[in-house]
């Protein structure tokens, strides 16, 4: 069968954890025929989850591609995790993803990881279709979820069925455009669906919902607003037409009802993304620029045209790599010889599979617009593009949010010793916001990651599945340096070489920036006395130096380094690459020591859900914790607060809530920014205030 790009569906499946993602996976997979039988998140017999730590937890911690097929439709499906924890494989998904399936659980809504997830989408500009789940659970309320995503998520939802009974009640959907009543036969699992007329008690409500649906369309199709507003009436295929126009602009988000766990609402959802969301072809074509030039270049989604794939994903598996590509354009062919030009490196592609789950099928080629995994690559990393060799072009990469805490590891003996370094070296080829370091002081491991499940994750598979054994120290927060007021320094560095004195001169501003800024570095362009390589070595010297920091030993952040001048006395030869980037890295340290440095913490989003009676001692809690309180929902019998609270407050906090509401609480948080630490921190680690 030819290759035929505008049939394919390079989706995503995104929520909040626990809103049934991996459930919904699993009966799509079922119902387009790629697996016989249905396994479930709570027996550990997902297909999606095939890792053991996700098996035991109920949990999704990697991002897992498959595919299959729908109807005229190939679906590439990537399933996300849900847990702030794992954000990067919804960062790296969503980046190379065409459109995304958005779950919301009908019981609790709009959550806090839904909301991030829902703005990783949007930053991308990845239409969605949205599936409320959960509608025979009790106290499911699908009009709750569509305010919420209003309100919270600013986004405009279009609901295009309505339930046929409530909670346990649940029996199907009326589909708005068709106008029918559509079944799910319990006999076989959902697969049989029955359509018949829409029952007379609902008759009222379904004209006014599909009036509702047809005016959403209107705003897309002159012709259909012209017939809403005469009265006439819309054709199915003409609203679907319309509302697809809408959804690929992400002006629109249609929205289907359902109950994944008892088989009822899948294959409409899939419909969905076929009638919806679009294939290559259809998406704006992702930029690059010429990595010598710097000229910008856009892409096509055209077999024909150079090889350009952008690695969203790493995998190590004993010890080779397997790196997923997302081809943008060209053909990629195993066996041939391409370049890495984000490392300027040559590389070549021994195998090219389609994946599904952890399971390969090898393919020989593929092409523009496709999702592949590919084994033999020799150094490309995560964000990384290659491209054909004559027509070298970078893609912009992805952003990888910053770790947070740390722990401290030490290797049980001396066998484990050994192998623990290499071990760790592959997990940092795989996960970006995953980093080690030594501390230079106690000589330990220093592990870094996005909260305390991620490193503990690490230490599980670091004992199964490589069997190297580990001490583990508390979990630590990562803070973070920034500077108060800005400082010229004029550094003179001088050392014993070879065969003579060395010596380099740098003039050196550091410069406070605001928060989130992150750290510029600004050194003036080649020009005697600074060749191409000496400006290398100057901006790579000072990108080390604040990522030591300056005082505390903390990162470096908001703020901005720039070199003045290199002073050179005339006829003298320029300084060597060596002593000219001490030079540099020295003279920033010392002026940011003097430009009177301060801590910052890492502060978090935090939603909790709890029981009425026990909210006065919630609260009480979170003011001793330097929480603050900012908003309080009630839903149902359960009281919803949002508050923010320092990172170094939470460790453990589950097992605290858990005493103060008797095991009814529960809560979930998220990465916020960096906020100054209080005094005593400060004082702590030697920064008193200036």
């Amino acid at each position: 069968m030819p290759f035929d790009a505008s049939t394919i569906r390079n989706i995503g499946i995104i929520s909040h954890i626990d809103a049934g993602k991996t459930t919904v996976s699993e009966r799509i997979l079922f119902y387009s025929g790629e697996t016989y039988k249905m396994g479930e998140v709570h027996d550990g017999q997902a297909v999606m989850d095939w890792m053991p730590q996700e098996q035991e937890r109920g949990i999704t911690i990697t991002a897992t591609a498959t595919s299959c097929r729908w109807k005229d439709c190939r679906l590439n499906l990537i399933d996300t995790p849900g847990h702030i924890d794992f954000t990067i494989e919804v960062e790296r998904s969503v980046r190379i993803l065409d459109g995304a399936m958005a779950i919301f659980s009908a019981v609790e809504g709009v959550q806090p990881q839904s909301e991030l997830v829902w703005r990783q989408a949007d930053r991308y500009g990845v239409p969605r279709v949205c599936f409320i789940n959960k509608m025979d659970r009790v106290g499911a309320d699908y009009r709750q979820a569509l305010r919420q995503m209003a309100e919270r998520l600013k986004a405009r939802p279009v609901l295009l069925q309505l339930p046929v009974g409530e909670e346990s009640g649940f029996d199907g959907v009326i589909d708005l455009l068709t106008e029918e009543m559509v079944h799910f036969e319990e006999s076989d699992l959902g697969r049989t669906i029955v359509r018949g007329p829409v029952p007379p008690a609902f008759d009222a409500q379904v004209r006014e919902a599909r009036l509702q649906v047809t005016e959403a369309a209107g705003d897309f199709d002159d012709d259909v607003a012209a017939d809403f507003l005469d009265g006439r009436p819309v054709s199915a295929d003409r609203l679907r037409q319309a509302l697809r126009r809408g959804t690929l602009s992400c002006q629109i988000f249609p929205v289907l009802l359902g109950s994944a766990l008892r088989n009822k609402g899948v294959q409409p959802v899939l419909d969905a993304v076929c009638d919806y969301l679009p294939s290559p072809p259809e998406v704006t074509p992702p930029r690059g620029y010429h990595p010598t030039t710097g000229a910008e270049e856009t892409l096509s989604c055209d077999p024909a045209a150079p090889l350009r794939a952008l690695a969203f994903k790493v995998m190590v598996e004993g010890g080779r790599r397997l790196v997923f590509f997302r081809v943008y354009s060209g053909k990629l062919t195993t066996g041939t010889q391409l370049l890495n030009s984000s490392r300027r490196q040559p590389e070549r592609i021994k195998h090219l599979f389609h994946m599904h789950s952890h399971r390969r099928e090898e393919v020989t080629e593929a092409f523009a617009g496709d999702i592949v995994a590919a084994s033999g690559c020799q150094v490309t990393l995560t964000g990384d593009t290659i491209c054909d060799q004559e027509h070298p072009v970078v893609l912009e990469g992805m952003a990888v949010p910053e770790p947070v805490v740390s722990i401290a590891v030490e290797a049980k003996g001396a066998e484990d010793r050994e192998h623990l370094l290499a071990t760790l070296e592959h997990f940092q080829l795989e996960d970006p916001t995953f980093r080690v370091h030594e501390d230079q002081e106690t000589g330990q491991t220093i592990l870094t990651g996005m909260g305390e499940l991620h490193l503990e994750i690490i230490v599980d598979r670091l004992r199964r599945e490589y069997g190297v054994q580990v001490k583990t120290g508390r979990p630590r927060v990562v803070y973070r340096e920034t500077l108060r007021k800005e400082v010229v320094r004029h550094e003179f560095f001088q050392r014993e070489g070879e065969r003579k004195l060395e010596t380099a001169e740098v003039v050196v501003r550091v410069v406070p920036l605001q928060r989130g800024s992150g750290v510029r570095i600004l050194v003036p362009e080649a020009q005697p006395p600074l060749t191409e390589d000496l400006v290398a070595a100057l901006e790579q010297s000072l990108q080390q130096g604040c990522q030591s920091g300056c005082q505390t030993g903390y990162p470096l952040t908001d703020t901005e380094v720039q070199i003045l001048e290199v002073p050179l006395k005339p006829g003298a030869p320029p300084p060597g690459e060596a002593v000219l980037s001490a030079a540099a890295r020295r003279g920033m340290t010392l002026a940011a020591r003097e430009a009177q440095p301060l801590l910052l913490e890492p502060i978090m989003s935090l939603e909790l859900e709890l029981p009425t009676e026990s909210l006065g001692k919630v609260l009480g809690s979170l003011q001793q914790k330097r929480g603050r309180v900012e908003g309080l929902d009630k839903r149902g019998e359960i009281q919803v607060v949002r508050a923010v609270v320092p990172l170094a407050q939470m460790f453990g906090y589950m097992t605290d809530l858990r005493s103060a509401t008797k095991g009814r609480g529960s809560y979930t948080m998220e990465f916020r920014g960096f906020e100054e630490a209080p005094a005593e921190v400060q004082e702590e680690f030697g920064l008193g205030r200036h």
